[in-house]
């Protein structure tokens, strides 16, 4: 709520999107923005829901309560998140069909994959993004609507 109220998700990309698999975004194109929330995680919520296609859900690391500013959208089922402790909050409810499109040409991130290193989007924002990853798609913008 206090990311989309403060207009975190303008400009933001989609840096890590897996074919048949998920959509990650949540990373500021200006780093010194994405600096200020770096450290604002917030406590695991217990699974109780399954991330369905079309879920959304929290990224986190490994460890315990580090959720932070990055999500993922669910491009398929993906049950076997529910035993990581990977909790759905939301759903897209129109516009799936948007979604299915997201550029998978990159993929998973380096250095397992050819996709953009998250060390570089923190660090250098968009710029490093535009340039070497020119084909990302983007979220222009986001509200809440109530």
């Amino acid at each position: 709520y206090n990311l989309v109220k403060s207009g975190y998700f303008t400009d933001v990309a989609f840096f890590r999107v897996i074919a048949g698999f998920m959509g990650q975004f949540g990373i500021h194109g200006d780093p010194k923005v994405s600096a200020k929330w770096r450290d604002a995680n917030i406590q695991d919520d217990p699974v109780k829901g399954s991330n369905i296609r079309s879920a959304i859900c929290f990224a986190k690391s490994g460890a315990p309560n580090s959720r932070s500013t990055q999500f993922f959208i669910n491009l398929v089922d993906n049950a076997n998140l529910d035993r990581m402790g990977l909790s759905p909050f939301g759903k897209v409810t129109q516009g799936m069909d948007v979604v299915d499109k997201l550029n998978s040409e990159y993929g998973e991130g380096a250095p397992q994959g050819k996709g953009p290193e998250q060390g570089r989007v923190q660090a250098e924002g968009n710029a490093y993004l535009k340039k070497d990853f020119p084909n990302l798609d983007y979220i222009k913008s986001a509200k809440i609507v109530e």
